[in-house]
């Protein structure tokens, strides 16, 4: 991958500015050890003894003794304003996997602007991790090996049409549109023995987990069938 700030092997924490939970942070850096901040998020990682790799963003929300306590050469100013600094952010870096802290809560405008990139940046694999839930953009196909009567919520971004197996009502032959049919509070049907398989004929839908199913989540990006990358 060309023209991008952070290239990691390992995989990478994103701290957005957003409402941030310091257990949620230090349990995501547990697991993405590597700490980068996008843009306001940098304010939350000093003034809690976190120094991130990198800082990107178009740097208007960072104030100037937090600029002062971070290395020169870690600023990244990315100057486009049609894109929020969790796009900046996100398309700049290259790393297996990015887990996303302080982007869920707070302003739902936000929110709804963080779920916009999520789904149009498909290709990166990435998980936003809040209180109560994970949400990540579905991969071409997936099994999440959840346990029966786990919530799993879908959420098209765009136009999709799916198969499932496992679901207490099973998506086969919908087509879910953000203004028409969508598949939230759905879960995994009583007595099923095996893992939920979701398989979409396009990028764009979200799936929504609860919380405590965050590794299973990341396990299950990691052995899932990927879309084409985005041009």
């Amino acid at each position: 991958m060309n023209d991008v700030i952070v290239s990691e092997s390992c995989a990478v924490t994103l701290l957005g500015g957003g409402k941030v939970n310091l257990k949620d942070l230090r349990e995501a850096l547990r697991l993405a050890p590597s700490l980068v901040a996008a843009d306001g998020g940098a304010t939350f990682a000093m003034e809690n003894g976190f120094a991130p790799v990198a800082v990107i963003g178009d740097m208007d929300s960072i104030p100037v003794r937090i600029r002062a306590d971070v290395p020169v050469g870690r600023f990244h100013e990315v100057s486009d304003q049609d894109s929020t600094d969790f796009d900046k952010a996100l398309r700049n870096i290259d790393a297996p996997l990015i887990l996303g802290v302080g982007f869920l809560g707070r302003r739902v405008d936000h929110q709804l602007a963080n779920f916009n990139v999520l789904a149009r940046r498909f290709d990166r694999r990435c998980i936003l991790v809040g209180k109560h839930d994970v949400v990540f953009a579905a991969p071409c196909e997936l099994e999440l090996p959840l346990a029966p009567l786990s919530r799993v919520s879908l959420f098209p971004m765009a136009p999709v049409s799916g198969r499932s197996r496992g679901l207490n009502w099973e998506i086969d032959g919908l087509d879910m549109t953000p203004n028409g049919v969508i598949g939230t509070s759905n879960h995994v049907r009583a007595g099923h023995g095996g893992p939920v398989s979701l398989a979409f004929d396009r990028p764009g839908m979200l799936v929504i987990v609860p919380r405590a199913s965050l590794n299973l989540a990341i396990s299950a990006l990691e052995r899932a069938t990927p879309f084409s990358p985005a041009r």
